[in-house]
């Protein structure tokens, strides 16, 4: 098991103000759930309930895009490949169903390439379905292929039962894993990624513009997907970039598309303009100790092994604060450069980054008195650290 065990060295703190935990708010919003991320350095600037699972209705939707895309790339279908419209894809996702549709018509084969553009651009449900079918027979066996997809790419909580996020038996999502899957969308399919972004498409002699209402912001939003749960509220997973930084976000909870649009505007704006990247550790500095168990030496000097730079707030470096984290006690024999703890950087209440700590030096086996001496003395600590969080 993992705790804390120290605050970081004298260094750390005139680096970054102080080393006291602070509960802080760093920013007041009407969103439930949150995860929100800059992209280049993968620091996370504001987390709420990131993992509890939610349904999510049309971000669904992006899995879906992930497992196209995927074929794609891979060479499995190609933009001509063409997939017929279903009764069934055209009563529950097409012009019937009142819901976000492309009009495909029934009966029609509509190639892929268009297909993918209705599904980013007008978040189609009829465009899903038709995949769905051409692609794995049915809707229920594309499914089983988004959720080993999810597993590949390393969402473990999330699970899909239709490509269109309509509701469904054990369909989940978190706020973690579809920012995740966003930045992935991006990271692997650059080229795909900016269908997301385009203002139209005309199918079936119907134009329709781009149904992401952030686009229309001028804030640099640039993606993705809005959905709604009955029960969770409205969601949304965003990316924007000002030029120099890029930020992905899933937002979730809200009471109306009126909030939605208007907290996610003020977060994503926050994110890019309020924090700036300052330098917290140079390469090779060593931040503290950890405790030695059996060894020549009773403690450890703790390093990184690379530069550390930190997205601090603007105007609150104060809320940048950080712990050493390791398993207490480390056993001897320890060998300078083993990764033997992690350094865990906050922003407020929201875990930021965490950096993996080296040993900054070699600690042999002690002799038989010392590692006598040591275990006594980790048996009465340990005692003493039972007791207190027993009591």
């Amino acid at each position: 098991m993992f705790r804390i065990t120290a605050a970081i060295a004298a260094l750390v703190v005139a680096s970054i103000g102080s080393t006291t935990i602070v509960q802080a708010q760093l920013i007041e919003t009407k969103a439930k759930r949150i995860y929100l991320v800059d992209a280049d350095s993968g620091a996370v600037l504001l987390s709420r309930d990131a993992d509890v699972p939610f349904p999510p209705g049309s971000i669904a939707k992006l899995m879906t895009a992930e497992v196209v895309f995927h074929a794609l790339e891979e060479g499995q279908l190609s933009p001509g490949t063409t997939f017929p419209v279903t009764e069934h894809a055209w009563r529950t996702g097409g012009a019937p169903s009142r819901t976000t549709t492309m009009f495909a018509a029934v009966k029609s084969s509509v190639p892929v390439g268009d297909l993918i553009q209705g599904l980013t651009v007008q978040m189609a449900n009829d465009a899903a379905i038709v995949m769905a079918e051409g692609m794995k027979g049915s809707e229920a066996a594309f499914a089983q292929e988004m959720n080993a997809r999810a597993k590949q790419i390393g969402l473990e909580t999330s699970r899909f039962s239709n490509p269109t996020g309509f509701p469904g038996d054990g369909q989940q999502v978190t706020a973690r894993e579809m920012t995740a899957l966003a930045m992935h969308l991006w990271r692997e399919y650059p080229q795909l990624y900016t269908l997301f972004s385009q203002p139209a498409f005309e199918w079936n002699k119907i134009f329709q513009r781009n149904k992401n209402p952030l686009l229309a912001l001028n804030i640099g939003a640039d993606g993705l997907m809005t959905g709604f749960a009955e029960g969770h509220g409205y969601s949304v997973v965003a990316s924007a970039s000002n030029g120099s930084r890029r930020i992905f976000a899933t937002f979730g909870g809200f009471e109306s598309e009126t909030e939605r649009l208007e907290e996610t505007r003020k977060l994503l704006q926050w994110g890019l303009d309020g924090f700036s990247t300052r330098e917290l550790l140079a390469a090779k500095t060593v931040v503290g100790e950890a405790s030695v168990y059996g060894g020549e030496k009773a403690a450890l000097a703790l390093r990184v092994e690379e530069q550390v730079n930190v997205l601090a707030p603007v105007g609150h470096p104060e809320l940048v604060h950080a712990r050493i984290v390791y398993e207490r006690p480390l056993p001897a024999p320890i060998r300078e450069g083993d990764q033997v703890g992690e350094l865990q950087i906050w922003v407020g209440d929201t875990l930021s980054k965490q950096v993996k700590l080296h040993a900054a030096e070699t600690i042999e086996s002690g002799t038989l008195r010392q590692r006598a001496f040591g275990a006594v003395a980790e048996l009465l600590v340990g005692w003493l650290r039972q007791f207190s969080w027993a009591g």
